[in-house]
């Protein structure tokens, strides 16, 4: 099992941001685009980590975890980000559903 997999949070509470999306078939640039933005968010204040998991008809859930709400909303405006959103909406995704929660109890196994 890799570590690496899962995000090493904190203990609660803190924030999770949950992007369920679909995608389509385009695949020109959005490679390059998820490792901006990957590499983007752990330069922000507030960004913890993050899980995701995909399927091959290019569903996918992307699990990002914020100490705070004021950290996530200023994610969400940094230029690059909405850039990048406008993009995905108009280039790479059929559907997506956007969901903040917070996480108040947390558990784990490993074996």
């Amino acid at each position: 099992m890799s570590e690496e997999r899962f995000a090493k949070t904190p203990e609660p509470p803190y924030y999770a941001v949950i992007f369920t999306f679909q995608r389509n078939e385009c695949e020109a640039g959005f490679a390059e685009k998820v490792e901006l933005m990957t590499r983007l968010a752990k330069e922000q204040p507030g960004y913890i980590g993050t899980e995701s998991a995909g399927d091959a008809s290019g569903f996918g859930i992307l699990v990002s975890y914020w100490t705070d709400l004021a950290s996530i909303a200023k994610w969400r405006t940094e230029t690059s980000h909405a850039q990048a959103q406008t993009e995905g909406k108009s280039n790479w995704f059929e559907g997506l559903e956007l969901r903040i929660s917070k996480v108040e109890r947390a558990y784990n196994f490993r074996k």
